[in-house]
């Protein structure tokens, strides 16, 4: 019956490229780590299996429930794994997808015409990596079940009953010897579901959480569009989204795009659903289309005069949100985590399908596009301003010649990676922070009060302030479209903030503008936060440091009837040089937390609400939130 219809899934689709090797010891290698991330690797993967199942036009509705005992089931309507004898091994399909890595319907190319997973690497890494799994099909009227432990079959496929519908059910627990946790965090999940959503109009997906007794649901008819409207929420858009969707060869191109009044380009690229970071080919393709269009479009139309220089990449970006998404047969990524995509045809591809369509609409909605016209072009004239400011600091990075506030104190070490700089508030700590510290690899930076709101302003504003411009010299790796992180002086750049209300907000204020016009120092872990304790508390000669009002309770019940001596520090500013070195830089005794983005969109979301001009959302947000917060501190 299956073999007769369109699109069959059969045992000689499955394809085994090498056995199973090695994943239990060396797990890294095949799901990253065995943190929070390696253990939602997990989820994604399986679930994966089941968006290729979407894609090829078969799915509609994919479950994932979190048990109370951290076990997690994935469920879909697909047409199920083929459980017949595949004709290479001699064993089931079902198993040998589970149990030997690289083998999947993805390689053959008569199983998927696109795939998320491609690599095939991911069930049977994930089946290795589990107390269990036992995986339930429905096909051909019947459905069959196996179960393995830590990636071995312990049952053989047995057929245990009818089945009026098809799909596929997995039930595993990830292995608590090797992962650190099996603490699933629900909102990290959640991001990543909706995105999934968005980009496969009309897939359904259900996460339940049975340990909290939450659940969230997502159903998107307008597909990457909706991606776009729900990215411009709270944000003042300057028309409807644009949107092309087109078949071009085996490729597949959508894309939409709306401008904003903002200042921040948010563009997100995906390659069979894949979020490539590092962009790539379609990226290029999609840019290159964008600028040629405007130019064209604001010549045509008189907008753009003779004398007027075209349009640059950064301005026609200006503002810009954008979702670009191809599905293609045969990808071809430039590395291991799938950042890039390195398919040469696909650039041309994606240019012609968004010049062509956007042309159109320009032509179209010509109110609309000339403010998207008149806003590139106050962007075009920003840029001008902005590279004679920013040419200014690149040129001064001679630090010597530079006044910095309360002066940059540099290290004597010049391997980068060995350095590190310290960015302090105020000159009381700064001041605390340069006795204290290690000069020979150990850079103090104070910055003097509340730096720019980078949300709010174009980047010719951000370099009038002598905060930032110091900032941007001391780090030598320039900014915006000038950034290089081959420059970058120090290979941890650390902000040091006191533990409150005001030192919360500067470090806000110092996360946005490294987000905005650094993004690679954090993506490429170069980011920390120091951990300055809150409490010290003395014991007749022993000395405490707590870093929190819980730890703080903790030990005075701990300690109870002694004679205590309990100090609240109200700032750095307040530890004499010894104590700053002892609890917050000592890289033998100190706490310093990596800033990481693990959901770019997100991070973008948060940043454009806290930070950014729109008032509702912000009120939103503090209305939801208020009665979890002790200390809140909002730019209005």
């Amino acid at each position: 019956m299956a073999d007769t219809q369109p699109g069959a899934y059969t045992a000689s689709d499955i394809q085994v490229l090498e056995g199973l090797e090695a994943v239990r010891r060396r797990p890294g290698m095949y799901i990253g780590s065995t943190d929070v991330r390696g253990l939602h690797h997990l989820i994604l993967e399986v679930v994966d299996n089941s968006v290729d199942e979407a894609l090829a036009g078969i799915c509609t509705r994919i479950s994932i429930t979190i048990h109370k005992d951290c076990a997690v089931t994935v469920a879909d309507n697909g047409r199920g794994i083929p459980v017949e004898v595949h004709p290479q091994t001699g064993k089931s399909a079902l198993e040998v997808v589970h149990t030997i890595l690289h083998a999947g319907g993805k390689f053959g190319g008569a199983g998927y015409k696109v795939a998320s997973g491609l690599h095939g690497v991911g069930v049977s890494a994930v089946n290795a990596l589990c107390e269990y799994l036992e995986v339930t099909v429905c096909r051909d009227g019947k459905r069959y079940r196996q179960r393995y432990e830590q990636g071995k079959p312990v049952t053989a496929v047995e057929e245990i009953g009818v089945a009026e519908a098809t799909g596929t059910s997995t039930i595993f627990r990830p292995d608590g010897t090797i992962f650190k946790s099996l603490d699933y965090r629900f909102d990290t999940l959640v991001e990543r579901f909706r995105e999934m959503a968005f980009l496969t109009a009309g897939l359904e997906i259900v996460l339940i959480d049975e340990r909290s007794g939450r659940a969230m649901t997502f159903y998107f008819e307008g597909g990457v569009t909706s991606f776009v409207r729900y990215l411009n929420r709270g944000r003042k858009v300057l028309h409807e989204p644009f949107h092309v969707e087109k078949q071009v060869d085996d490729t597949l191109v959508e894309v939409a795009l709306q401008y904003t009044d903002g200042y921040s380009e948010s563009t997100y690229a995906f390659a069979n659903n894949i979020n490539t970071v590092d962009g790539g080919t379609h990226l290029t393709g999609f840019r290159s289309a964008l600028t040629r269009t405007l130019n064209d479009y604001g010549r045509k139309a008189g907008l753009l005069k003779d004398s007027d220089a075209n349009f640059s990449g950064d301005d026609v970006r200006e503002g810009l949100t954008a979702v670009l998404s191809v599905k293609l047969k045969e990808p071809q990524f430039e590395s291991q985590t799938k950042s890039k995509l390195g398919n040469a045809e696909v650039k041309g591809q994606v240019e012609a399908v968004v010049a062509e369509a956007l042309a159109a609409f320009l032509e179209e909605h010509s109110r609309e596009c000339k403010a998207i016209v008149d806003k590139v072009l106050t962007a075009a004239r920003a840029r001008q301003a902005a590279r004679q400011a920013r040419d200014l600091v690149i040129r001064k990075s001679a630090l010597e010649s530079l006044a910095l506030p309360g002066k940059l104190a540099d290290c004597s070490e010049r391997d980068s990676t060995q350095a590190e700089l310290y960015i302090v508030e105020g000159d009381s700590a700064g001041g605390s922070a340069k006795q204290g510290r290690d000069r020979r690899f150990q850079a103090i930076l104070p910055l003097r009060g509340k730096i720019l709101n980078v949300e709010k302003s174009r980047l010719d504003k951000i370099l009038d302030s002598k905060e930032i411009r110091a900032l941007i010299t001391a780090l030598g790796c320039g900014v915006g479209d000038a950034f290089d992180l081959a420059n970058l002086r120090y290979g941890r750049v650390i902000i040091m903030t006191d533990a409150d209300v005001d030192g919360a907000h500067i470090t806000t204020l110092l996360l946005t503008f490294f987000f905005r016009y650094m993004p690679m120092l954090v993506e490429r872990g170069h980011l920390f936060l120091a951990q300055p304790p809150l409490y010290r508390i003395q014991d007749g000669k022993q000395l405490h440091y707590v870093y929190s009002d819980e730890e703080k309770d903790a030990l005075v019940r701990k300690l109870h009837g002694r004679n205590l001596g309990i100090q609240r520090y109200k700032g750095l500013g307040e530890m004499d040089p010894e104590q700053l070195w002892e609890t917050t830089m000592d890289p033998a005794t100190r706490t310093i937390l990596q800033v990481t983005i693990e959901d770019a969109a997100a991070a973008d979301r948060t940043f454009e609400m806290l930070m950014g001009s729109a008032v509702p959302p912000r009120t939103r947000f503090i209305q939801s939130h208020a009665k979890d917060v002790k200390n809140l501190d909002l730019i209005a």
